[in-house]
């Protein structure tokens, strides 16, 4: 039995289905933004890309996560 994603990677599904890029796609694009902060890297998302506010902001809480910087 697969464990059930919660919290901010369980829209990763929906993301990917929107946007039509993975989500390592996405990371590596927060890649040139890595030090700055979370609203900051939300709103370069937005901006750049369009994605809507809920969206980035799960992108990038696994992304800081992921990269010690939550």
């Amino acid at each position: 039995m697969t464990d059930k994603v919660t919290g901010p990677a369980s829209y990763f599904p929906s993301i990917e289905k929107k946007y039509g890029q993975p989500i390592d796609h996405w990371m590596t694009q927060l890649d040139t933004v890595r030090e700055a902060k979370h609203m900051e890297q939300v709103a370069y998302l937005k901006e750049t890309f369009e994605i809507g506010h809920g969206h980035a902001n799960a992108i990038v809480a696994v992304y800081r996560q992921q990269n010690g910087l939550a």
